[in-house]
């Protein structure tokens, strides 16, 4: 999931977006409106945490903004006023949710991941091909019932071809959904990780590599997910 802070408290924003990173999200933080907004409509974003009181563009222009140009985004509000009328007028403006100041950071994770949940197109709870089953919830993967430990990245990478449901994914595509904006599109990054992940799941083999345009999920794996259905649990 990518997730973008826009936070002009840097102490707060960094705070959030490291939390954020251990729950495996990948995190973009900008501390003024002006920079926000630009992030917001050059990347796509999952959620975009976004505080209301900003130096440069205002929080309610991002918002509004954001929502007259059909950006398919979700915004969760941060503000320090939790009046009804606060919280209505941001609601009108666009943001999908609100979050009053000072917040417990356990519902901020819970409500950025229950946002995410609703992008377009929306994602199951639990994500399965052949007997590897994803909880992205929990953080966890199964082969056959056993655990596979995965890194942050690792997760991300596999989740991301799950979510594609047989589609290929391009290297340059998983980098934007599983890395931040600090990482290097000119490394190996994307195959290291590849060559990780496809050793810790093991045999039989489930990530096909399309030579020439990426990755993706074997399609007889999604296949043989309830007995033929060929979706996703």
């Amino acid at each position: 999931m990518r997730i973008l802070v826009i936070e002009d408290e840097v102490q707060l924003a960094e705070a959030v977006a490291r939390g954020l990173r251990r729950e495996g999200m990948a995190v973009d933080v900008a501390f003024d409106g002006d920079d926000g907004y630009r992030k917001a409509v050059l990347t796509r974003y999952d959620v975009v945490v976004l505080d209301r009181d900003l130096p440069g563009m205002p929080g309610d222009d991002i918002c509004r903004r954001l929502s007259e140009e059909g950006v398919l985004t979700r915004v969760l509000m941060l503000t320090a006023s939790g009046t009804v009328e606060d919280r209505v007028s941001g609601l009108a403006l666009g943001a999908d949710d609100y979050l009053v100041k000072p917040f417990a950071f356990a519902e901020l994770v819970a409500r950025v991941r229950a946002l995410g949940r609703r992008t377009t197109p929306a994602a199951p709870p639990v994500l399965s091909a052949g007997d590897i089953e994803l909880d992205s919830a929990k953080r966890t993967v199964l082969r056959s019932g056993g655990l596979v430990e995965l890194t942050r990245k690792e997760f991300g990478v596999l989740e991301t071809l799950l979510m594609a449901q047989g589609a290929v994914v391009s290297s340059e595509e998983l980098l934007d959904r599983v890395w931040d904006e600090n990482a290097d599109p000119f490394t190996t990054t994307v195959r290291v990780t590849m060559m990780t992940l496809r050793r810790k799941l093991g045999e039989p083999a489930i990530i096909d590599t399309v030579v020439g345009s990426g990755y993706r999920i074997d399609p007889l794996a999604l296949v043989a997910v309830d007995g033929g259905a060929g979706t996703l649990s």
